[in-house]
């Protein structure tokens, strides 16, 4: 990692590398990363439900917008019933698709789920005209909505603040240097400061990630539009802290546990205990392998976190 003022600070070397999202997954659950970057499911049902302890220590921000369904043939989530629905299962897409058709008191079993991979999703809809409904993230979002005769029926922005982006630590490599932690939450507002300013410094920025996701500095910008970002470590503690939380990851467990996504064994969604800042634990409290932790990005609002 190019040297940041938060790694100078901590007298910290943090190798960072960059990986397609399920191959990070994968390295965090082996140990062969003590960081990443997750959705609040995906540090659940995986590394919290495979034993691995996990601290989110960033609360970064939710979708609003980037994760959606989309349907040909001007067909509304009403008449879904029966159809085919491509999307890659056991993710934040069939998580959207579970939570829309609640909202129409439909199920799961109603539809007929198809499963496809990140990388094919959007080419394979987009070439066979058979395909009517698929469920998937931004950029591809973006890139199927280009086309004629493509409605969005429902989006995240329905679902405010549960499919949220987390920057997780594994706990015992944070309870062994909370100056990790440390460095990584001053590192984050380091950024954060440079996307919520105007300048050059911040359209280098944008390029940068822009280039790293494969999308147009403009593409990259919408995502940005359709993404509730936490910029300051005081928003972020403020939701990280609140009742909310609770009740939003409280209904993502129990998604993750009606889909076996807690273990083929788990008898009950409190497989896996999730704990909050203040204490309280969602699950069994012997066995809480997912936290919540605001402590550091309450230094990073107090000041204690310098960037200077």
């Amino acid at each position: 990692m190019k040297k940041s003022i938060a790694t100078d600070k901590y007298n910290l070397d943090i190798d960072v590398k960059y990986m397609d999202y399920a191959p990070s997954l994968d390295a965090f659950v082996a140990g062969q990363a003590d960081a990443a970057v997750m959705t609040n499911m995906e540090a659940l049902d995986m590394p919290a439900s495979a034993g691995v302890d996990t601290s989110a220590v960033i609360m970064g921000d939710y979708s609003n917008g980037n994760d959606a369904i989309l349907t040909r043939n001007k067909l509304g989530l009403p008449q879904l019933k029966g159809k085919k629905v491509y999307l890659v299962e056991k993710t934040v897409s069939q998580y959207l698709l579970s939570r829309a058709l609640e909202k129409e008191k439909m199920k799961e079993a109603e539809v007929k789920i198809v499963n496809v991979s990140d990388s094919d999703i959007a080419p394979s809809f987009l070439a066979s005209k058979d395909q009517e409904v698929v469920v998937t993230w931004n950029p591809m979002v973006m890139e199927i909505e280009k086309n004629r005769g493509i409605t969005k029926v429902f989006d995240s922005s329905s679902i405010p603040g549960e499919i949220q982006d987390l920057c997780v630590v594994n706990t015992k490599v944070l309870n062994a240097n909370p100056d990790f932690a440390r460095a990584l939450v001053g590192a984050w507002y380091e950024v954060m400061g440079i996307m919520n300013q105007q300048g050059p410094k911040n359209e280098a920025a944008i390029k940068k990630m822009a280039d790293l996701s494969k999308a147009s500095p403009a593409e990259f910008k919408s995502q940005i539009k359709t993404t509730a970002m936490y910029y300051t470590p005081q928003t972020a503690v403020a939701y990280t802290k609140s009742d909310e939380l609770k009740k939003k990851e409280d209904q993502v467990r129990n998604f993750c546990f009606a889909h076996n996504l807690l273990g083929e064994n788990a008898k009950s969604v409190d497989v896996v205990g999730i704990e909050y800042p203040d204490g309280t634990i969602q699950g069994d409290k012997n066995k809480v392998k997912m936290r919540y932790v605001s402590k550091y990005m309450e230094e990073a609002a107090a000041g204690k976190i310098s960037l200077k």
